[in-house]
């Protein structure tokens, strides 16, 4: 886990909202545990893990939704901890929609605005606004039954926006939705997140939404943070075996640091990337990601190269993902994805003996993970 001082850099400045030392427990189980994290106004932060991690639980304790057992909550230099969700202004958009059914369009998305007692011909001009920005003009007297999934999901992000808030919270917003819709919505989301420059957290646990939509990642796992950092250095550079292997796909083998820059891996010694943080002798994972396992140009006598026979091929469109059997250890297995270009230039097929190098410029080292 990543120390609460890397937890909360990446943001310049005072933060928009701040968080600290923040614990959540249920009954005995401790759901979030010391939970720090700066974010800046208008970035779009993404909280991702798997199922029962506690990013939809730390998004309801911003919320106020969910109070959290300890620690505290600031918005705009505010200390909301003991706020009640009404003062934390905030706009929330569901995985169900939560649409009044009764409502049309219009009454849907000025609800807030009724709430505050605007007057009648702001709210009109907002909602035809607002209609407009999500792609729905002229479906303001409509029902919320009228219109497809992927609709009634841009009229809840308008809802959310109505009343301008400082803060966008988007709770699993895609989840329901259908593939080729839920990545037109998630282009759309961030187009308008950008335009109106709001601080937006999104809980996901769909890497792919959340290395497209967001400036930078929360991964969480068993309620605590394991990393934070732009998609980038979360998919090139994890912190952990953890985030290494929920992000992406990553071979991990086990090994022995023999000394700096050099590791052993089935009885072979390869080159590695030097790290002050492991000491010689100890049991480290070895991390490659497939796409960066190199075939094209590789003779074989390079100082990470290995003869490996392609075991099975698994067609994937663009590419082809391969499962590789090192041939002096055919119980090591490795994954590569080989693209389109590849397979064709180089006729790669099942039952081939081929040279690969795992560039020591591609290899991470974490320290072995306990059998527990």
């Amino acid at each position: 886990m990543a120390s609460s001082q890397r937890q909360t850099e990446g943001t310049a400045g005072a933060p928009f909202v701040s968080i600290r030392s923040l614990d959540k427990f249920y009954g005995s189980f401790k759901a979030l545990a010391d939970i720090n994290l700066d974010v800046a106004r208008g970035e779009f932060v993404s909280f991702l893990g798997p199922s029962g991690c506690g990013k939809t639980t730390l998004l309801r304790a911003i919320a106020g939704l969910d109070r959290q057992s300890s620690g505290s909550i600031a918005i705009g230099g505010r200390d909301v901890s003991q706020a009640p969700p009404s003062e934390r202004d905030f706009g929330i958009v569901f995985q169900s929609y939560a649409l009044f059914p009764n409502l049309t369009i219009a009454e849907n998305i000025g609800y807030g605005l009724v709430n505050r007692r605007r007057p009648r011909d702001e709210i009109t001009a907002r909602v035809q606004e607002l209609l407009a920005m999500v792609g729905l003009p002229g479906q303001a007297g409509k029902y919320p039954a009228q219109l497809s999934g992927g609709q009634q999901q841009r009229v809840a992000l308008a809802r959310a926006l109505a009343t301008s808030p400082g803060l966008l919270l988007l709770d699993e917003p895609l989840s329901a939705l259908d593939a080729q819709v839920r990545i037109r919505l998630r282009e759309e989301i961030r187009e308008v997140q950008k335009r109106l420059g709001v601080t937006t957290f999104m809980v996901t646990h769909d890497q792919e939404e959340a290395l497209s939509m967001a400036d930078r990642i929360v991964v969480m796992n068993h309620g605590v943070i394991e990393q934070i950092g732009t998609p980038e250095e979360i998919y090139r550079a994890p912190s952990t075996p953890f985030v290494a292997d929920f992000i992406g796909r990553i071979n991990l083998l086990p090994g022995v640091l023999r000394e700096a820059g050099r590791v052993e891996v089935a009885e072979r010694v390869f080159s590695c990337p030097a790290s002050s943080d492991l000491a010689p002798g100890s049991k480290i994972e070895v991390g490659i990601r497939p796409e960066a396992i190199r075939v094209r140009g590789v003779s074989g006598n390079e100082a990470n190269a290995v003869r490996v026979r392609i075991h099975d091929l698994e067609f994937l469109g663009a590419f082809c993902r391969a499962l590789l059997a090192v041939e002096a250890r055919p119980d090591l297995h490795l994954v590569a994805d080989f693209s389109a270009n590849l397979m064709r230039d180089l006729a790669l097929a099942e039952g081939m003996v081929i040279p690969v190098e795992l560039p020591v410029e591609a290899l991470r080292l974490f320290p072995a993970r306990s059998a527990a």
